[in-house]
């Protein structure tokens, strides 16, 4: 009896590992080309539905990914808010903790905190035990950048604008801790494809956010096995299933967003959010601003425990992707239908149209810069031409 049950929770313990991991990179702002801090986080889930929400019962008002069951946001999972302040996090599998905590404490965070010496702040204020197991990303409008391995009771800080911690500009982790138990904990084969990814960016002096747009967000790599379905594509119509659950794109892929910061001497208001909602391979980066009457693209968010429109179009193209349910074949994708040499893949079209939306973004966004401000009667313009530029591509993508 006792083996069984020792077996039952390895099971469990591995099945958990499997569901519940993501990839997350801060980069500081004195690494990037433009100055501005980048903050990523790929998202692994059981909790396949998600959208964007405006919270507002807080201090500050805030822009979140949350669960789209979650009608009364209680958990976030990433988002920033009204000073510029943004917080994300990664489960880790080696540190103290169950983790039951990590949504909550990060909605809270986002609520009250302004600045990283603030949110430093908050996890020692905090109750103990905290019952999270986390590492915990933060960003400021002030240049803060830093990770924060953080459990029941203790904490470790690792500063990204410190050069001997991050003597690149950035920080990978993924779902162990550098501070916790060696050689526990789960993540390692993402970790090492997110490191060798923002590594050679970093030589390249390519650590920006087109960079993550069109490589890191949508990779299809195992760093182990030397796979890769972004090199030596199949043509189109030739069916080539890799296993991809170690890779930073798996089944359990829900979202990935990059909150980019401001310089300090810019306002706070001007922080992206970055946002593939749903499975990232059939999704498309659409930014999302703080705006006075809440505004966001109707395609990302939706009211009480509806999910998004762009969630929904995503899982139908993961379902093309990953087409059977039978055991772990589900872990396979069909390579060819992201990527192929004819360059017709689906995940290959949306790039364009991510393209297309960075390319009117920036233009937009040097106006405002250059003004000090948004310009929110523009920002409804970009949020209403965006909806129609992701319907009109799904629409020839699902027609059938």
């Amino acid at each position: 009896m006792k083996k069984r049950i020792f077996f039952l929770a390895v099971t469990i313990l591995f099945s958990l590992q499997q569901a519940f991991t993501c990839t997350s990179v801060i980069i500081s702002g004195e690494h990037t080309p433009d100055g501005r801090p980048l903050m990523w986080k790929h998202r692994d889930t059981q909790a396949f539905d998600n959208k964007i929400v405006v919270i507002n019962d807080g201090k500050y008002e805030a822009v979140a990914l949350v669960n789209s069951a979650d009608a009364e946001p209680e958990k976030i999972w990433i988002g920033f808010n009204s000073e510029g302040f943004a917080v994300m996090n990664t489960l880790s599998y080696n540190i103290e903790g169950d983790g039951a905590n990590n949504g909550i404490f990060m909605k809270e965070a986002l609520m009250e905190c302004a600045t990283v010496e603030e949110f430093e702040q908050f996890i020692e204020d905090y109750p103990r035990p905290r019952n999270v197991r986390s590492n915990f990303g933060v960003i400021d409008a002030e240049g803060g950048a830093a990770f924060f391995e953080t459990g029941d009771h203790t904490y470790t800080r690792f500063d990204v604008n410190d050069k001997r911690v991050a003597p690149h500009g950035y920080i990978v982790r993924t779902n162990y801790s550098f501070d916790g138990e060696a050689n526990q904990g789960a993540g390692y084969i993402r970790f090492g494809t997110a490191e060798k990814m923002f590594y050679n960016a970093s030589g390249e002096g390519n650590l920006s956010l087109p960079f993550l747009i069109e490589e890191a967000m949508i990779s299809l790599e195992n760093s182990l096995t030397g796979e890769n379905a972004r090199e030596d594509m199949p043509a189109e119509g030739e069916d080539n299933y890799m296993y991809f659950q170690d890779c930073i794109n798996r089944f359990t892929s829900t979202s990935s967003l990059v909150v980019q910061g401001v310089k300090e001497e810019e306002s706070p208001l001007l922080t992206t959010m970055w946002s593939m909602v749903g499975f990232p391979l059939g999704s498309v980066a659409i930014p999302v601003w703080l705006t006075p009457e809440g505004d966001l693209p109707e395609v990302v968010t939706a009211p009480g425990e509806e999910n998004s429109e762009i969630c929904d179009y995503a899982l139908k193209v993961k379902r093309l992707m990953t087409p059977s349910r039978r055991g772990s074949t589900q872990y396979y994708i069909n390579t060819t239908k992201a990527f192929n040499a004819d360059n017709t893949g689906i995940t290959q079209q949306l790039l364009n149209v991510s393209r297309n939306i960075y390319n009117i973004t920036r233009e937009e966004m040097e106006e405002w810069r250059s003004k000090g401000k948004p310009d929110y009667d523009s920002m409804t313009g970009l949020y209403e031409s965006f909806d129609r530029m992701v319907r009109q591509a799904y629409s020839g993508l699902l027609e059938d």
